[in-house]
């Protein structure tokens, strides 16, 4: 199944504005990498600043978005 024909949510964008003036952001991606596979992407950071990265490399689509899911279920 192409990207454009896929219904998972491939993007997720939170953004944290806290009372004490805390900012943070945090973004899921799911993409696929030069070589074809499909990783997970994690940044976060304060928001103005660049953050911190990483990624994981999942078999399927529907994998990276189970984990998405799970993840953006978390509390901070």
């Amino acid at each position: 199944m192409s990207d454009e024909q896929s219904p998972i949510q491939h993007a997720l964008v939170l953004r944290r504005v806290d009372q004490t003036n805390t900012r943070r952001f945090y973004v899921l991606l799911i993409e696929r990498d030069l070589f074809g596979r499909v990783v997970l992407i994690r940044r976060w950071g304060r928001i103005g600043t660049r953050g911190r990265e990483r990624s994981e490399e999942h078999a399927s689509e529907a994998e990276a978005a189970a984990l998405m899911a799970r993840r953006s279920r978390r509390r901070p």
